[in-house]
């Protein structure tokens, strides 16, 4: 019986929806607390070792560009599962979470160009446009009894359109060396998708397998393999002229492996900063003041920006039981920039020190975010 209930409190763990953020930050924290104990050599050769030979595949980039795939995938069934008929549905519904991500993907960017535009940083604009959608909603989540359930919509809306846009930045501004036989090879197996779907085939395999074969000709292309997951997700049928919909149960199915292993090893593999002393230091340079200024002030001004402007403008209107208050709170919390930040932080730059300093900065300002939008959302409501 003993064993019994410690399973059903496990299943009862993974329902709950802040579960996934715990084990992410869980992660983190083991992460750090590995690269600065006597296990970081150790942990370092294990997860550069090449699993095939001489493949070049080692054990990070297998995570990097294999299973990101799969959270990407994920994303993307989200995002089109949004515009059939969800908060992206639409184009009065869609305008300002659309144009809120897009404020707070220019403004980021624009904030690091000015101070890393002259600098062999430059390169890393690309890093405080991203907001990690896993954490800041499982901030919203902790906040469920003091927020309205609005604004946690809205924020994961804000955040799949962010994701999209960091999915499109990556493929046009990160990819070395284009082989384009190979993106033939996409194009063609990408239609042949489409072909399935106008066919209105249902079962699954007909887009996942290939998929497989895409993200091979995506990875030898020069694009990052990882768009491979978006565009298998947008060659996936929502629903079926009988009512099935393969999306919401590929969706459904892919949610615990990518939340609760698939995240929490690329958290693992790329947040073990090992602290040197010069870190602190480097959060004063064109770097750190770039990627800190860009999340911490650049994310909630753009979005507050656009969100005023569309406001005024009559183009679109605030969510029932949403004010600026609410707003500013989730503008912060969209400066969590974490997973995607690192993301693009490793395909901005080839140097380890540079990547560490990214990442240290990028942590910092990801904390900062989600206390100061956890406080000010709690002290706000608190206050009324």
């Amino acid at each position: 019986m003993a064993k019994f209930a410690r399973i059903k409190r496990a299943f009862l763990f993974i329902e709950h929806p802040a579960a996934s953020g715990i084990v992410l930050l869980g992660c983190v924290v083991l992460s750090l607390l590995i690269a600065n104990s006597p296990l970081s050599v150790g942990f370092n050769q294990l997860i550069s070792l090449d699993i095939a030979g001489a493949s070049g595949f080692t054990l990070t980039s297998t995570v990097n560009d294999g299973l990101m795939a799969i959270f990407f995938l994920m994303a993307g069934l989200e995002i089109k599962r949004e515009i059939v008929e969800g908060q992206l549905s639409g184009v009065k519904k869609a305008a300002l979470p659309v144009l809120c991500a897009a404020g707070g993907m220019i403004v980021p960017a624009v904030v690091y160009y000015l101070f890393n535009h002259s600098t062999a940083t430059h390169a890393g604009w690309g890093i405080p446009m991203a907001t990690d959608i896993a954490f800041a909603v499982a901030i919203l989540n902790a906040l469920k009894k003091v927020v309205p359930p609005a604004l946690r919509v809205f924020l994961t809306a804000l955040a799949i359109v962010d994701d999209l846009g960091a999915i499109i930045v990556i493929a046009i501004f990160y990819t070395a060396e284009l082989h384009t036989m190979y993106l033939y090879y996409t194009a063609g197996l990408f239609a042949l998708m489409l072909v399935f779907n106008y066919l209105n085939l249902k079962n699954i395999w007909f887009y996942l397998l290939p998929g497989i074969v895409m993200w091979y000709c995506i990875h030898h292309s020069g694009v990052h393999a990882t768009v491979a997951g978006v565009l298998t997700a947008f060659a996936i049928p929502a629903r079926t002229r009988g009512g099935y919909s393969p999306l919401t149960i590929l969706e459904h199915q892919l949610s615990n492996p990518v939340n609760f292993l698939i995240l929490p090893l690329f958290a693992l593999a790329n947040t073990n900063i090992t602290y040197t002393d010069g870190m602190l230091g480097g959060l004063i340079t064109p770097l750190g003041l770039g990627i800190v200024a860009g999340l911490l002030l650049g994310k909630p001004l753009g979005i507050l920006l656009l969100a005023w402007g569309a406001v005024k403008s009559k183009l679109s209107m605030l969510p029932d039981g949403i004010n600026w208050a609410h707003m500013t709170g989730m503008g912060l919390l969209a400066g969590i920039g974490f997973t995607m930040s690192i993301f693009i932080a490793l395909l901005s730059f080839n140097d380890l020190a540079v990547q560490s300093g990214a990442k240290f900065a990028i942590l910092i300002a990801s904390v900062i975010a989600a206390v100061s939008g956890y406080v000010l959302l709690n002290f706000y409501v608190k206050a009324k």
